[in-house]
Parts: C-alpha cells; structure tokens; sequence
C-alpha cells in the first residue's frame, strides 16, 4: 500500500521535545506518512506542566525535579515559534532539536536549541523564549487539549485518531517501510473499539535512535 497525497487522514501528536520515547514514535510517525494515506499535525504539550504542577512534583527524586524544571525552555521555544511563524513550523523545529538532542546526544549543550532556530529557517531571537513565561499559556492550552481527553497517568507520546486520544505507541527502534505501516493499521484498529484503554509490556532495552 502506498500513500496517495490526496484525501489524507489528519493525526494530531502531542510531543515534549526532550522526550526520547516520543521522538522514536514521531519518526516512526514520518515513516507511517510515507506509506499510509496520513499527515501529522505536530502539537505541543509539556512534561514539566504534567510533572510539577499537575501531579505537583510527587514521587519525583532530586535529579527529575531539576531535569523538569530544565524542560520548559524547550517546549516554550516551540510555542514561541509557533505563535511567530504558524504552527506548521512545529514539524521542522522539532525536527531540527530532536536530532540533536537525541540522535547527536546533545540535551546538555546550550547550542542546540539556537542551531535547530537557524536549520528552521527561525529568527535566532526566539530562543530568549526559553526564559520568560509569555508562552506557558499556550504550552498548557495546547497540552490540555490532548491530556483533558487521554488523563494524566500516561506521558508523551500522545496521538489522536479520529477524535480519539491515546497514550503511545511506545517502540523502540521506529518501523520502517510497510512494517511502520502494519504497526499504524494494528493503532487505527484497536483505537475503534469503544471503551479500549491499554496494551502494556515492561520496557526491556534501552531508546534506540537507530
């Protein structure tokens, strides 16, 4: 099966930038819309809104609080670009950090954010965003969008598939080809059941950003 350009079905997909799990699925994700008749709508949501202030830090030792309170610069970039240049540029920029933070291993290094502005074809100007929190009203709109309907014990990945929200797929590496294809024919397929909430195993490897 290959994609036609034409009649293609809108998914949306909510990500946090610094999540690993969620830029396997967002490339498995390119692969789906190579093969399938889909386009993505790329949104924003924000680990650190969920972690810090919906579930209030709970649980949460000293090295996770610190690295949430670290992720809202990212995630307040993207809606500071979004609101710049229209949320079409959502895509390309998560793109551009992704890569850098994930495939390149570059979470700690202040350059990135800047470089993956400039690859965007973004004003350099955006990264202050990282700073301020004139974007945090359009992080937490965005990312209520999506958790109001799936709830808060799941993370990022979310998806919604014909109007219905769901937390994963969680894989590692992300499918190729028709086998990326399959894994989004088996999504669609349970997505349609009427009360289907969760498929679950315990993770047994480590992100694969292969």
């Amino acid at each position: 099966m290959t994609a036609d350009a034409q009649d293609r079905e809108d998914v949306q997909f909510w990500f946090d930038p610094l999540c690993p799990w969620a830029w396997i699925t967002s490339r498995w994700m390119h692969e789906v819309e190579k093969v399938r008749p889909v386009r993505t709508e790329w949104k924003i949501m924000s680990l650190a809104y969920l972690n810090l202030v919906q579930h209030e830090g709970k649980g949460l030792n000293e090295e996770y609080l610190e690295r949430m309170a670290r992720a809202w610069g990212p995630v307040r970039i993207c809606a500071a670009a979004a609101a710049d240049a229209g949320p079409g540029i959502l895509g390309p920029l998560y793109t551009a950090i992704g890569t850098r933070f994930h495939n390149q291993g570059r979470r700690e290094d202040p350059a990135v954010l800047t470089e993956a502005l400039q690859e965007a074809g973004l004003p350099e100007w955006l990264v202050d965003a990282a700073e301020t929190d004139e974007f945090d009203e359009a992080i937490k709109k965005s990312h209520h969008e999506a958790f109001d309907q799936v709830g808060l014990d799941v993370g990022t990945p979310v998806l919604r598939i014909r109007g219905k929200a769901l937390f994963g797929p969680v894989i590692t590496p992300a499918p190729k080809g028709e086998a990326a294809g399959e894994l989004w024919d088996g999504l669609v397929l349970v997505s349609k059941a009427d009360g289907f909430f969760e498929l679950k195993r315990s993770r047994d490897r480590a992100p694969s950003f292969e």
